[in-house]
């Protein structure tokens, strides 16, 4: 039998204006069902963000992102979602949507330590 579990995981996305397109990766949101976790650790570039659209609401954004890492905590500060189990949160979490923040597609892969998986993704994938 493996150590490690499957987990799925998708990138969180930054679009200033959402009638462009244009986007940038700011953050990362994993589930492993296995082990119950979810998580999602971001980091907003403020450079990109504003050569994209110099008039973007960066203390708005830097909310919105807390919010999705607040959700994935549970507790009071997850709003509707406190009482939900890791994966009903997930899910909610990656369902389309268009706002400045936005999740991209799904992926999955196997990691024996989730919140490491969580820390290396975002170190790879947007920092």
């Amino acid at each position: 039998m493996s150590d490690k579990d499957v987990y799925e995981y998708a990138l969180l996305r930054v679009v200033p204006r959402v009638e462009r397109g244009e986007c940038f990766n700011a953050g990362v949101l994993v589930y492993c069902r296995a082990r119950s976790y979810v998580a999602a650790r971001t980091h907003l570039d403020e450079a990109k963000l504003t050569a994209l659209d110099p008039r973007a609401d960066v203390v708005g954004v830097r909310a919105a992102l807390r919010a999705v890492e607040s959700v994935c905590r549970g507790g009071d500060l997850a709003g509707q979602a406190a009482g939900d189990d890791p994966g009903r949160r997930f899910r909610w979490l990656i369902a389309p949507r268009s706002t400045v923040v936005q999740p991209g597609p799904v992926h999955t892969g196997l990691t024996a330590d989730p919140n490491a998986e969580t820390e290396r993704l975002l170190d790879l994938l947007v920092r």
